[in-house]
């Protein structure tokens, strides 16, 4: 009989070999994306990111795969991009408008009274995506798709008819633009990101601060403070960023699966942010919160403010700034 044991063990190892490199192959195939957001897990930009991440997967067949991290669990909401543009994270959630320090370009969207209808944002959205995308590129980074906040309102534990009324308030600051509010009406600006803010109300470190009716309910800013102006001052957006190598990494299939996920939930989440909007104020009412309607005097105010605000900013932004705004203004 013949002796095959001396060939087994060659045929054992060449087996071996080839499963570890199918291993190794299908490993290789699958990729990995952690997406860190500052926002709870019910909030509807969240629970679209979610389902952005769902479409990735499906498209790809699992090769690509994102787990959302909601309530800024992974990176704070100020670290978020750092981590992106460095690599820590492949792809992450931000409020575009809190850069602005780093680039006026950033906070386009944060200028009071600029854009303040769905539409007039969708028109700044599109001549402010060119100069970003071009400021993006140059960090490393590139733009998914941007989802903006219903606009903003003051919430105030009194009642107001003017900015003069406002003067002294410990009034929140999550972004620049809300801090130069603060500095212009005479208020007390006090840092609190979204994750902070039900405890700092809690707690009397903020007694009042301008968000969208989504942060209050998400925030359960009812419980604390009783009156919300509804004065649309303006809508600032979230957006998605990808670190450009970590994109580049993706094979062209899987790229191209990225990017219309992508074009989907750009149209849905402003959809439902729309939606969101007149639902948010109808649930904080239901929760007590007395929704007001700006007087002509506050609005007066207010929009001095905005203008303001958007002669500074076009200083600071120059011919990038002045090429949004011409583009925004065009009929």
């Amino acid at each position: 009989m013949p002796d095959f044991r001396a060939a087994s063990s060659p045929l054992r190892a060449a087996g071996a070999l080839l499963a570890l490199a199918a291993a190794a192959a299908t490993a290789q195939a699958q990729t990995k994306w952690d997406l860190p957001a500052a926002y709870p897990a019910s909030n509807f930009h969240t629970e679209n990111l979610t389902q952005f991440a769902a479409d990735v997967d499906k498209a790809t067949g699992g090769k690509l795969k994102i787990a959302v991290h909601a309530n800024a669990s992974l990176f704070k909401a100020n670290e978020i991009k750092r981590a992106v543009q460095g690599g820590q994270a492949p792809i992450g959630e931000v409020l575009l408008a809190n850069f602005e320090n780093e680039n006026p370009i950033y906070g386009a969207d944060g200028i009071p009274f600029l854009a303040t209808s769905y539409a007039e944002a969708k028109k700044l959205a599109a001549a402010q995506k060119p100069v970003l995308q071009k400021l993006l590129a140059s960090q490393g980074m590139m733009l998914l798709y941007t989802v903006p906040w219903p606009p903003q309102g003051i919430y105030v534990k009194k009642e107001i008819a003017s900015v003069a009324d406002m003067r002294g308030l410990k009034w929140r600051a999550y972004s620049p633009a809300t801090a130069k509010v603060a500095e212009l009406i005479g208020a007390q600006p006090v840092t609190i990101q979204a994750a902070e803010l039900s405890q700092a109300l809690a707690t009397g470190v903020v007694e009042s601060y301008m968000s969208s009716g989504s942060t209050g309910y998400d925030s359960k800013t009812y419980e604390s403070i009783k009156y919300w102006y509804d004065t649309q001052a303006w809508l600032p957006k979230n957006g998605i960023l990808v670190n450009k190598k970590a994109f580049d990494a993706l094979d062209k299939p899987t790229q191209d699966a990225v990017l219309k996920a992508a074009a989907d939930a750009e149209e849905r989440g402003w959809k439902i942010s729309e939606e969101k909007n007149a639902w948010y104020k109808k649930a904080l009412a239901d929760k007590g919160m007395r929704i007001m309607t700006p007087s002509p005097k506050l609005v007066a105010d207010l929009k001095q403010v905005g203008g303001i605000m958007l002669g500074d900013w076009q200083k600071k932004a120059g011919a990038d700034g002045d090429a949004v705004i011409t583009a925004f203004r065009k009929p």
